[in-house]
């Protein structure tokens, strides 16, 4: 049994299941998930030390386990602050997304609207070339790139 003052060391992860029973869950932002050593909260307030190989991302629905899988965690995507491009046309945001993927900027892509963490200058850039950008709070799910790949 598990004493409550102790921090939870988690080394393993496993692909999301809806089945498995979980002691808690942990909310990560964007750049949060992409650490394989950080020391964070469950909702509920259990400390825990995400001590995972190098390299590891987490996805939303992720599990995490100790060493010997006697305790385990789903991994949500935390609502942060973001900026929301939207633009007149696919040009106008095809546009965007050239001009941001120049400044190698994490971004998320949808098909009618692109997303990244809040940049004064990159908003001021989005709005002189027509495209409406909103401030808002959300999960961020930013591309991982064309040669990214799982360690």
């Amino acid at each position: 049994m598990r004493q409550e003052t102790a921090i939870v060391t988690l080394t393993q992860r496993y692909s999301a299941n809806a089945q498995q029973v979980v002691q808690g869950v942990v909310a990560l932002s964007a750049e949060e998930r992409l650490r394989s050593r950080y020391l964070c909260q469950t909702e509920n307030g259990i400390e825990l030390l995400l001590s995972l190989p190098r390299g590891t991302v987490l996805n939303e629905g992720d599990l995490l386990t100790t060493a010997a899988a006697d305790w385990w965690v789903r991994v949500q995507a935390k609502a942060e602050p973001i900026l929301k491009v939207e633009a007149p046309s696919p040009l106008d945001l095809l546009r965007a997304t050239y001009h941001l993927g120049n400044r190698h900027v994490p971004l998320e892509v949808t098909a009618i609207a692109l997303k990244l963490s809040p940049d004064p200058v990159l908003k001021e850039m989005l709005e002189h070339l027509g495209a409406t950008v909103t401030e808002t709070v959300e999960p961020f799910y930013p591309e991982m790139g064309a040669y990214f790949h799982s360690h």
